[in-house]
């Protein structure tokens, strides 16, 4: 496993993460034993920093999470997870409520501290509120000791321009933005770079855009951008290979992003997933596939309040 640099935060990071949304039943129901077998097959395979949040599955991520987490000693992982988010559409992001969540989010995973703490989905939120209370609520518990650093979530890019042109922060995490089909999570970088922010990525397969599985009925992206996808995957089996793999080896190998979260309640998959990562890259299955998805490369969805100025459609079709 290879391992970089978090931002200024100090900590080094393996370069594949393990995202812990699938033990709350985020994809589909599990065993708590397969989810707790996935997490110290994980971490004995090399992958030391670990996400999650109290709204996925509704506290039970988090639970199992702690359950699996009892055995392993302290300092084998960086523990990180969220607060602001707690149901479909329901965010508080008030100072009270934050401290609160982080308490109970301690309280399940079994520390008395959390390596990092992020606001969860900050698009969803009042602007005014995640600003005025959100922010000085997670600095006001760095300073106590309960957390070590902190920043926050969401899809839309514009989200972390808003709140980096106000405010430093320790770390970022940013989905479905660096990617085999969208790459736009780039354009960030040097804003990132300059301030020492930490960045964490999520989703290289796009929340299932880019597996050989059905994409998910609740995936918000357009009929015409799960169809490429559908196709680049279909020329990756017919060349006999899985385009999660080239999606996971894709989003690593870049040195400049620190690290990439995977999600999985299997010990097989997240064994192969870092297996994949030692592995070299296919580069002419590459070339091809990226050119199958050059149509909609960086094409998203809208997500959030107008207020924050979220990211829009950025390409309606026309193949």
């Amino acid at each position: 496993m290879h391992y970089r640099k978090l931002g200024n935060t100090g900590l080094d990071v393996s370069a594949l993460s393990f995202g812990a949304s699938s033990l709350g039943g985020v994809f589909r129901d599990i065993q708590k034993e397969e989810g707790i077998r996935t997490v110290h097959t994980a971490i004995d395979m090399g992958i030391n920093l670990i996400d999650v949040s109290p709204y996925y599955g509704l506290t039970k991520a988090e639970t199992v999470l702690g359950e699996a987490l009892r055995s392993i000693p302290r300092n084998r992982y960086v523990l990180s997870t969220k607060a602001g988010r707690y149901g479909q559409d329901e965010f508080n992001f008030s100072r009270n409520r934050l401290i609160r969540s982080a308490e109970e989010s301690m309280q399940r995973l079994g520390t008395d501290y959390l390596d990092i703490l992020l606001l969860h989905d900050i698009e969803f939120g009042s602007l005014e509120q995640v600003l005025e209370e959100g922010i000085p609520a997670l600095e006001q518990l760095k300073k106590s000791g309960k957390i070590r650093f902190f920043g926050v979530s969401g899809l839309p890019l514009s989200i972390f321009d808003v709140v980096l042109s106000r405010i430093s922060l320790d770390v970022i995490l940013s989905y479905c933005h660096y990617s085999l089909n969208d790459t736009t999570l780039l354009g960030l970088l040097p804003m990132l770079e300059q301030q020492g922010t930490g960045l964490i990525n999520a989703s290289p397969l796009s929340m299932g855009l880019l597996s050989n599985r059905d994409v998910p009925k609740w995936h918000p992206a357009s009929e015409d951008i799960k169809a490429v996808c559908r196709r680049a995957a279909e020329y990756c089996r017919s060349n006999g290979a899985d385009i999660a793999k080239l999606a996971v080896q894709y989003a690593t190998a870049n040195e400049r992003i620190s690290t990439t979260l995977v999600s999985t309640a299997n010990p097989e998959n997240i064994r192969n997933n870092i297996l994949w990562t030692e592995e070299p890259i296919d580069e002419r299955l590459l070339k091809e596939v990226l050119e199958i998805l050059k149509p909609i490369d960086g094409a998203t969805w809208p997500s959030g309040r107008a207020e924050w100025g979220g990211e829009q459609a950025q390409w309606n079709g026309g193949l």
